[in-house]
């Protein structure tokens, strides 16, 4: 996948978001998701914690690549091990987030995040794009057993994507 496509992609996201956010009532925001016990709002901020993770994730990858590859499979094992408590975490978290934040913070640490994951990945040698570990693929559908630096850029927008068909706000819909 080209740097440019990554990059487009979180446009795009970008914008959906700030057009989700822009359309919808408070109720709306208020209102219960399908297929998650989130609002809408509460799945949102999930959507932008997506992006979030990605700079930790990146420090990651960049640390245990150059590990002996077996310490990042058994650092995946253990996280792996740990799979219901992340879940929790997960969740619990997203329920104040959107609250803590509200609209227009929500929009613009999502505009922050993005513009330094673009501004990394442009500066990304290609060898260090390659360069990869294993992941905790318990801990969400779009991690793979072994993820290199490029595919954790591409991540974020899967996961944004995932989430988005579950809102259920009219502005989803279009």
């Amino acid at each position: 996948m080209e740097r440019r496509v990554i990059i487009d992609e979180m446009d795009r996201a970008r914008r959906d978001f700030h057009d989700l956010v822009d359309a919808s009532t408070i109720a709306e925001l208020r209102g219960p998701t399908d297929g998650t016990r989130w609002t809408n709002e509460q799945l949102l901020f999930h959507m932008l914690f997506g992006y979030l993770v990605i700079s930790r994730l990146l420090w990651l990858v960049r640390v245990l690549s150059r590990a002996p590859r077996g310490v990042s499979r058994g650092f995946a094992t253990a996280l792996n091990a740990g799979t219901r408590p992340f879940h929790v975490i997960n969740y619990v978290g997203s329920l104040g987030g959107a609250r803590f934040l509200g609209r227009t913070g929500m929009e613009r640490w999502l505009d922050h995040v993005v513009d330094g994951l673009q501004t990394r990945l442009l500066r990304e040698s290609a060898g260090g794009l390659r360069r990869g570990m294993h992941f905790p693929t318990g801990w969400d559908p779009y991690f793979l057993d072994y993820m290199t630096l490029e595919q954790v850029y591409h991540y974020a927008t899967q996961h944004y994507v995932h989430h988005r068909r579950q809102l259920t706000l009219r502005a989803a819909r279009r």
